[in-house]
């Protein structure tokens, strides 16, 4: 098992703020505007899921299991590659949390030679992407 890992990020909301914005993937459309158009071509999203296009080929994600106000666990339902996702809350103060944000994904050497960058960079450009919600 491979694991990636986002560098731990600050965020100026609360640890409950966070939570029950990305607990719910409904709230992507509050931030629709923020994403790239040319980004937004294949993305969709409910409540418990989101697809979207990649280079890689369309990944479909759906929450597995969420546990307030800490933890998101997501898994794929569609993608070339199977890996789960998982988002990290801890509070810093009662205006202020942190976040980590993890992949892990079965990978043989060969891919993991492949993808081992481009998975490092995606995570930490989503963790760039959450960090600078207004939540």
């Amino acid at each position: 098992m491979s694991t990636f890992e986002s560098s731990i990020r600050e965020i100026a909301y609360s640890q409950q703020a966070v939570y029950d914005m990305l607990s719910n993937l409904s709230n992507i459309e509050k931030v629709k505007g923020r994403i790239p158009e040319d980004k937004l071509n294949d993305l969709s999203f409910d409540q418990d899921s989101i697809a979207i296009s990649s280079p890689m080929g369309a990944v479909k994600l759906h929450i597995i299991d969420r546990e307030p106000p800490k933890t998101i666990k997501f898994e794929t339902e569609q993608s070339p590659l199977p890996f789960n996702f998982w988002i990290q809350l801890l509070p810093v103060t009662d205006t202020s949390c942190k976040m980590k944000l993890t992949i892990k994904a079965e990978l043989n050497p060969f891919i993991k030679g492949m993808v081992q960058k481009p998975l490092q960079e995606g995570i930490e450009k989503i963790a760039d992407a959450l960090q600078m919600i207004q939540y």
